[in-house]
């Protein structure tokens, strides 16, 4: 089964209520096998199989051009099908787009242009923090949230802030093409393993509008304009966490506005438009950072660049780190061994003191064992020290009670 059927059947199970029956209908497939994408708890693993280029049926036309005038430029072709094509398409008159409610809601990433302070003398720039907004269609309510970096594991971390925050699920998502969610390809949205992941715990539809189409997404461009005119005009901020602070400030007093093409404001509306729309999935999506290695010497993880202790007491064994975009946590055999706050600085090592005083007693009781004890004259011995010491020492207890700092 393919990950967008997947998606579609919960889709189609959770936001339309239709029974397995019907569902099996529609799509044309077996009881069996819906029963099957609802009982599951994530997508099922698959490999793309590797598509062609759309050039490759007229590679042998360019090849022979090319031969002719070896220095011809692509854009001579592109000016001239600029010239000619208004003269063979028909007029594209721009409509009214109405919405109903809990039916869509329209997400894009904002680059504010204003630097803001991440810590260790470093500022990031409008195209390395941007800002994830959601607008729904029907009542305009404005959601937004200051993100660490345009990569997926950040991207549906704050995306699944903002729908925790709705409190309940859109059943249309629409997209400009984002590269972690996906693209317009062949005449249709071609959504990302991860996107296909999320919007089928989710229950919802994601849709990526065709390129160069601006109109389609016009209530989420208009926010942005709005954001750039009204929320940051004299405004100074001291770090990312201040910058969500005076934006969800300014967002509840926006949200109350009247607005000239609903005749109220979205505080006035939001409440039918939550009420139209699916539920909260059971269990919430994985989202985040998330991989497995093998503790180093060293004893740190490295996670966006930036390196984050760990517990000396599980050096050699395998642990897990979890990062959202507050915090950063590692956790062996299910106890945590590390827990920091995210730093969205870069290339910065980040140590957390009883990390570091656990490793100086290990070194120094280590130092002690090696060290030779003469006990008589003529004989030297090693003194062996029993591994429980060490653990008495350092709090550890790995065996059923876990680790213990």
């Amino acid at each position: 089964m393919a990950v967008e059927d997947w998606a579609e059947i919960r889709r189609l199970h959770r936001a339309e209520g239709l029974p397995i029956k019907t569902i099996a209908r529609t799509l044309g497939i077996s009881r069996n096998t819906v029963g099957t994408a609802l009982a599951s708890d994530g997508p099922p693993k698959y490999v793309r199989k590797r598509a062609g280029s759309a050039v490759d049926a007229s590679e042998d036309a360019i090849r022979a051009q090319l031969q002719a005038v070896p220095t011809m430029l692509a854009t001579v072709f592109k000016e001239r099908v600029r010239e000619l094509r208004p003269a063979y398409l028909p007029p594209d008159p721009a409509g009214r787009t109405t919405y109903e409610a809990g039916d869509v809601a329209q997400c894009d990433l904002w680059f504010p242009p204003t630097t803001v302070p991440v810590g260790n003398g470093q500022r990031r720039t409008p195209m390395q923090l941007p800002v994830l907004t959601m607008v729904c269609g029907y009542s305009r309510w404005l959601s937004a949230i200051l993100i660490p970096s345009r990569r997926a594991e950040d991207l549906f971390a704050g995306w699944w802030q903002l729908i925790a925050a709705l409190g309940a699920v859109p059943r249309t998502l629409v997209w400009d093409g984002e590269g972690a969610i996906g693209r317009w390809r062949s005449g249709r949205s071609e959504l990302t393993g991860d996107c296909q992941a999320f919007r089928g715990v989710l229950g919802t539809k994601v849709v990526v509008l065709k390129p160069r189409e601006p109109e389609h997404k016009g209530i989420i461009e208009r926010a942005h304009d709005y954001l750039e005119r009204s929320f940051l005009p004299g405004r100074t901020f001291s770090g990312p966490g201040d910058f969500n602070h005076q934006l969800q400030k300014w967002l509840q007093i926006v949200n109350g506005r009247t607005r000239r093409v609903l005749g109220c404001a979205p505080t006035d509306r939001i409440g039918a438009d939550r009420q139209a729309m699916p539920t909260l999935p059971p269990l919430p999506p994985q989202v985040g950072w998330r991989s497995t290695t093998r503790l180093a010497r060293d004893h740190y993880v490295r996670l966006d660049s930036n390196d984050y202790s760990v517990h000396p007491g599980v050096i050699g064994r395998r642990v897990e780190v979890v990062a959202n975009l507050d915090r950063v946590q590692v956790f062996c055999d299910g106890k945590t061994v590390a827990d920091h706050e995210r730093v969205w600085a870069w290339h910065q090592t980040i140590t957390d003191p009883e990390h570091r005083q656990a490793a100086d007693m290990l070194r120094h009781h280590r130092i002690g064992a090696l060290r030779p004890v003469r006990e008589h004259e003529d004989q030297i011995v090693v003194k062996q020290r029993s591994l429980n010491d060490y653990d008495t020492a350092l709090g550890i207890d790995l065996g059923e009670g876990g680790l213990v700092s």
